[in-house]
């Protein structure tokens, strides 16, 4: 998984953020770690797939804070337009 991807300035960290952006048509690709609330996992996934957002998983959500760059997990990221 390219995580990397994450290493832009108009990267979005966290659920609210990405969640904000999505719903404002900003959103370019969404990341959301496997070990996330369920029902974050399955709102933010079903929304992304509606808008026609490509979804890949992460394996954690210590794994995608530090591809974040910031200091603790995220359960979801993604990169707007």
């Amino acid at each position: 998984m390219p995580l990397n991807e994450l290493a832009v300035p108009n990267r979005l960290t966290g659920e609210r953020q990405v969640r904000r952006a999505l719903r404002a048509g900003r959103l370019v690709k969404l990341f959301i770690a496997e070990d996330a609330d369920a029902s974050v996992i399955r709102g933010l996934e079903e929304e992304a797939l509606n808008a026609n957002i490509p979804v890949e998983r992460v394996e954690s959500m210590v794994m995608l804070g530090r591809a974040c760059a910031i200091s603790r997990g995220a359960s979801a990221a993604g990169i707007g337009s």
